[in-house]
């Protein structure tokens, strides 16, 4: 079984963060999101990886290079641009061949691993002979099912009928980023048009597959999932990937800092006179000071945090945070500074770049 990770997007709900940076490279817990999709595939046996890229292909190409590093093999995969992810499947052709595949969006995160997800569906296969499912679907509840691609589903596990963002859903059952497929979704592709918003909607190729009575069957997702593509999810990942860790300091924390609970310090980062409070991950060579980091917090490597307060939030690399006291809840990019002089009359004073959010209370 082969490998394909959608890095091909804009990540225009991240801006402008993702002005100069691809979605897919937006660290969780310091961690680049798109690697938690290649460890989830090499976890599950996978070793021959697909990777659709666009603008931001030689971001990615940089960050990910060959795949050794987990063991796997990358090919890349240019798409001109974001046309829908029956396109991805469509361009792909020459490296998926007629083996099955496992398709993840690459800006999701799972609870769940894929190694059973893909176990069952290769049982699927050698047990069922001809009537082997071509596709298995991964559905998550959802509170609000008209944000989404829907699934009618039978009591016995099979998909009838697929739906996108209907008015009138036929279940709280939406389309995860996760999908396994056979070689019968390469004559989907390039049978379906376009959708009215121009794309080639990989849930009007699934409803192909039903249409020409092939087998499509599910799993309802174990665990949560997330969407990373706007702020807020991405905070929310954070904080359950933090869960996760296992406290351990490879820096140098001083008598007058107190560490609690499961925090992570990095090598070579620098903890004085300093409240950190766990869940949370300082970063490589960060520097803190006379600084409280609060829970839910991941500080990127390289940064400077000195007389400030801040939690529930994430700090990407070489930013600095110098005397400012309250920040929670933020995303604060690469090489950003701020800072607080102190000279009256008070005001705020901002320099901020196109896309921007800022929320004063």
């Amino acid at each position: 079984m082969k490998g394909l990770i959608l890095a091909g997007g804009a990540g225009t709900r991240l801006r402008p963060i993702t002005h100069t940076s691809a979605k897919q490279l937006v660290p969780v817990a310091n961690k680049p999101i798109l690697y938690y999709g290649i460890e989830d595939m090499a976890d599950a046996g996978i070793r021959d990886i697909g990777i659709i890229v666009g603008d931001t292909a030689d971001e990615i190409r940089a960050a990910v290079g060959d795949g050794s590093q987990w063991g796997v093999s990358v090919t890349y995969i240019p798409q001109d641009a974001p046309l829908g992810l029956a396109h991805c499947v469509l361009i792909a052709r020459d490296f998926l061949g007629d083996d099955d595949f496992v398709m993840y969006l690459g800006d999701n995160m799972l609870q769940q691993g894929l190694a059973e997800f893909v176990e069952r569906f290769e049982a699927a296969r050698a047990r069922d002979g001809a009537s082997a499912p071509t596709a298995q679907i991964l559905l998550a509840k959802v509170e609000d099912p008209r944000q989404f691609g829907v699934a009618e589903v039978t009591q016995t596990g099979e998909v009838v009928r697929l739906i996108e963002k209907p008015a009138d859903p036929p279940s709280d059952l939406a389309l995860v980023g996760v999908y396994l497929f056979d070689a019968h979704i390469h004559d989907a592709v390039r049978a379906i048009d376009p959708s009215a918003r121009g794309e080639l909607e990989i849930t009007d190729a699934i409803q192909w597959l039903l249409d020409h009575e092939c087998r499509v069957v599910h799993e309802v997702l174990q665990g949560w999932w997330i969407d990373t593509g706007k702020k807020d999810p991405l905070l929310e990942s954070n904080r359950y990937i933090l869960e996760t860790l296992e406290p351990a300091n490879h820096g140098t924390v001083d008598d007058r800092s107190s560490i609690e609970g499961r925090v992570v310090i990095e090598a070579g980062a620098v903890v004085t006179g300093s409240r950190v409070r766990g869940p949370s991950i300082i970063g490589e060579r960060a520097v803190i000071e006379n600084s409280y980091v609060g829970p839910f917090t991941s500080i990127g490597a390289d940064c400077e945090i000195r007389d400030s307060e801040l939690d529930h939030s994430v700090v990407l690399e070489h930013s600095r945070i110098l005397g400012v006291e309250g920040i929670a809840d933020s995303l604060i990019g690469r090489h950003v500074e701020v800072t607080r002089s102190g000279h009256r009359p008070r005001a705020l004073r901002l320099m901020l770049g196109d896309h921007s959010s800022i929320d004063l209370e």
